[in-house]
């Protein structure tokens, strides 16, 4: 019998069969009756599907990880290590989180998903990634069961990158992550004009608790993006793009306001949504895909949009902005078609 899949897109579509499990014995069980089942078909791991474009309908196996609760592993006068169910919401644990002393997570703040999904996609705002706080990572084969830790160091982590989004994807499930969590909570401001929100809200650096800094963050994402429930959206929609410091210079020459900031491992990283805005897209449409009218960076399913309707509008960013700017735009969100590996689902959608 297909099942409906619930995604933040609001994209109609199926798949063969859905299944959640809430331990790693049951992960395992349903493994076995899948391949007996369902052989040789594809399985396709997911969280809350809040950073997924379903293409068309799947023709495979959705597996969604119930596995909840935390428990302290190791303690120190300064820092805990702390391992999370992946099931679990991971804006939950956050809260959870600066409830308890500790802190490193305040602004990844209203980020939607899954704990296991934030290690897979290794989420990130206003300069903090998930890596950052990642301690390792647990997860289980589907081909065969077995269990497999990767240290932090081993996951292969860079800007919204890891291992698990890449040659590991969809071949395993993430059952759990430990985070590594400072007692003693130090905000990071230098991103994104986060210092000058906290201005606005009457706080100060020097003076500024971690359940303030989590409130001023979920107040900025509330007014600049789209609520999925009222408005079908994927949050960003694109990665902000690394290019060569040379290339940058250039622009810079022609475009003397363009964001730009150092980025990490070298070269440059713009601003996706300036360069979406500047080439003409913001608050347009295509069809019944549009780009968002107070954020530029997220695409939204205005009603009854497929999944084609918004990769259409997708690549038509992408040309024009490639036109402009001699810069190659990569989606940040997971295509999902009838194949698994993103690269190509992108890529049968031109």
């Amino acid at each position: 019998m297909r099942t409906k899949i619930d995604n933040t897109f609001g994209i109609e579509a199926e798949a063969l069969a859905f299944v959640s499990y809430s331990s790693e014995a049951a992960l395992r069980e349903e493994l076995v009756r899948i391949h007996e089942q369902y052989a040789g078909l594809p399985i396709l791991h997911v969280g809350c599907c809040s950073n997924l474009l379903f293409l068309d309908d799947f023709e495979g196996i959705v597996l969604r990880s119930a596995i909840k609760g935390f428990r302290l592993t190791a303690e120190t006068d300064d820092e805990v290590l702390v391992e999370v169910g992946s099931g679990e919401i991971c804006d939950d644990f956050i809260a959870e989180a600066i409830s308890r002393g500790w802190y490193g997570m305040e602004n990844l703040s209203l980020i939607p998903g899954q704990v296991g999904a934030a290690a897979v996609q290794n989420i990130g705002a206003y300069g903090v990634e998930a890596c950052d706080v990642i301690e390792e990572v647990r997860g289980i084969s589907l081909s065969d069961g077995q269990e497999r830790t990767w240290k932090r160091a081993d996951c292969g982590y860079g800007y919204r990158k890891s291992i698990f989004k890449e040659e590991l994807w969809c071949k395993y499930a993430i059952t759990r992550v430990t985070f590594r969590l400072s007692k003693h909570f130090v905000p990071k401001l230098q991103y994104g004009g986060l210092l000058k929100a906290v201005g606005q809200a009457g706080l100060s650096e020097g003076s500024i608790t971690a359940a303030q800094l989590r409130q001023v963050i979920i107040d900025i994402r509330r007014a600049k993006l789209p609520d999925p429930s009222v408005m079908g959206n994927a949050g960003s929609f694109f990665k902000n793009p690394v290019v060569s410091t040379e290339k940058a210079g250039q622009l810079l020459s022609a475009f003397p306001d363009m964001p730009h900031y150092p980025a990490e491992g070298g070269g440059t990283k713009l601003a996706a949504g300036w360069l979406i805005e500047q080439a003409g897209w913001k608050g347009k449409s295509l069809g019944p895909a549009a780009v968002h009218d107070r954020q530029a960076l997220v695409l939204v399913n205005k009603g009854g949009a497929s999944g084609r309707d918004v990769m259409k509008l997708c690549n038509a960013i992408r040309k024009d902005v490639a036109d402009r700017f001699g810069i190659e735009l990569e989606p940040e969100v997971n295509v999902i078609g009838s194949l698994l590996h993103r690269d190509e689902a992108i890529a049968s959608s031109r």
